[in-house]
């Protein structure tokens, strides 16, 4: 390994490096997401070209010379894409984020350490793997761009169908934690069964508590745990059995909801939240339930809380919970319900105030895996 140490920088310099650089990062992954949908978009491939020439051109302004090599052939990778001289792939989209995540650790260290290291060896070995994908080779794609993800992320072994030693998380057939206790176990599956009872409510309800149960644990998971899975579960099967004490006539309304009928529904997360508020032992999954539609900018019910005062159960429920709405019939959009990665895409689009961006990458980090796999 070796060690770069920077020029002297004013902070105020490096602040509005790292600030562009989250920005970039957040603006490609939505560009990555959106070309899995419109792969030969070439206005999306131009984008995702100017994200990595910007932050190429961000480090050469201030010196920060090791990942600028990297940077320049991944930027050659994606002209031959804007080019419509090579055609884009999942495995592209894995090389590019990984490069973009190497950067901003670079950059996040010297922030906090003034100096960073880096493995010049490394390097070398991803820009001559990189250099050898081009037009002239398109039968060999899928292998060599395969090969430079596996240099940048031994785990990803994306081209090859052994086993790995780090298995990623797998979406499993319930919403069950594995490793609770028996007593919890019983406690999990009595609200799994009460929710498939309320299920009957509604037309649209049927296998809700299941799918987002099984995406929040798989999410969760992909995050390293955060959130106690057993709490998360609970919380999943329960926030909307206040939803099936609603009139009928509201929630299978198709027109605008006037303000009474919008104050009545939004009642439903604090008649949710009762049921647990005897339970200790799920304590954690009632606060879940009770923050779920607060929004990051403060604009959520019931409380108006803000990014900081959600917890982050909360913060995942409320994009899988508007997930499951956009992909599954609702009597406000039998006829228009998306497909799951058009979905995807409108989660990311409508984020900005709405949803944590930190769930928001998990999040679509999941999802790319998981469609991939569909």
């Amino acid at each position: 390994m070796q060690t770069f140490v920077p020029e002297d920088l004013e902070d105020d310099i490096l602040n509005d490096l790292i600030e562009e650089i989250h920005e970039l990062y957040e603006a490609s992954e939505q560009t990555l997401i959106e070309l899995e949908l419109r792969p030969d978009d070439n206005e999306l491939q131009r984008a995702l070209f100017r994200s990595i020439h910007t932050i190429k051109g961000d480090l050469g302004l201030v010196n920060f010379t090791p990942l600028i090599p990297l940077l320049q052939h991944v930027e050659d990778l994606l002209d031959f894409l804007r080019k419509g001289q090579i055609s884009y792939t999942s495995t592209m989209s894995d090389l590019v984020l990984l490069t973009m995540d190497r950067v901003k650790a670079f950059v996040e260290a010297i922030m906090a350490a003034g100096k960073a290291q880096y493995d010049d060896n490394l390097h070398k070995q991803l820009v001559m793997a990189i250099s050898r994908i081009t037009p002239d080779n398109h039968d060999e794609h899928d292998r060599l761009l395969a090969e430079a993800v596996l240099l940048l992320n031994p785990e990803l072994d994306v081209s090859s169908n052994e086993e790995v030693k780090v298995k990623p998380p797998t979406l499993a057939t319930s919403g069950i934690p594995k490793d609770t206790s028996a007593e919890k176990k019983m406690d999990i599956l009595f609200f799994r069964e009460l929710m498939q009872t309320i299920e009957h409510r509604s037309n649209y309800w049927a296998g809700r508590g299941d799918r987002i149960a099984k995406l929040a644990l798989f999410i969760n998971e992909l995050a390293g745990s955060p959130v106690e899975e057993d709490q998360l579960a609970v919380a999943c099967y329960v926030h909307d059995f206040g939803m099936a004490f609603m009139p009928l006539k509201i929630l299978h309304k198709n027109e605008p909801y006037s303000d009474a009928d919008f104050n009545l529904m939004r009642s439903h997360v604090y008649k949710s939240s009762r049921l647990l508020e005897h339970l200790d032992q799920w304590d954690q999954a009632r606060k879940i339930v009770l923050q779920h539609h607060e929004r990051v900018d403060g604009s959520g019910y019931p409380l108006g809380l803000k990014e900081d005062d959600i917890c982050d159960g909360a913060r995942l429920l409320a994009i899988l919970d508007t997930y499951d709405a956009m992909t599954h019939s609702r009597a406000h959009n039998k006829n228009s319900q998306l497909s799951k990665k058009q979905a995807v895409i409108e989660i990311n689009r409508s984020a900005k105030g709405q949803f944590s961006m930190k769930w928001v990458r998990l999040f679509n980090q999941a999802m790319t895996g998981l469609l991939r796999r569909s």
